[in-house]
């Protein structure tokens, strides 16, 4: 459980998956540093908060996720970025590809575990089953 104390950042526009990705974190020992509802408060609330990683919903009202991981991957902190969306990652396919993320995850599948892995990848250890990083 390396990821015990990891900082994170989760970014979503619907209130519910954020309190529910709140407590299902912390309770496996994440330290969950803020929340946003958009990408404009994604951006602003990651350079205030310096999270080691962001859980950033796709679909956002103002701009989408990938903009926001462009934008993330850009600062010199960089944080891992880790992509959910209620839809499968074979929308995205092409983009997941090219993008600077740790991996993608749609949100039914998010698990302590799951996000554990992909933060693990990111610290160089052993990431595994790629399963999370292909969206299945």
């Amino acid at each position: 459980m390396r990821w015990v104390g990891t900082s994170v950042l989760i970014v979503d526009d619907h209130a519910g998956f954020r309190a529910w990705a709140r407590v299902l974190l912390e309770q496996a020992g994440y330290t969950v540093l803020g929340e946003a509802a958009d990408a404009a408060s994604a951006v602003r609330a990651a350079r205030r908060l310096r999270p080691q990683v962001v859980l950033l919903d796709v679909q956002l009202p103002d701009t989408d996720g990938f903009e926001v991981a462009r934008q993330l991957s850009a600062e010199r902190w960089s944080p891992g970025v880790v992509l959910t969306s209620t839809r499968d990652a074979g929308d995205y396919a092409g983009r997941l590809g090219r993008s600077r993320v740790l991996g993608f995850l749609p949100k039914e599948d998010l698990t302590v575990e799951a996000l554990g892995r992909l933060v693990s990848a990111r610290d160089g250890d052993d990431p595994g089953t790629s399963a999370e990083l292909e969206g299945k």
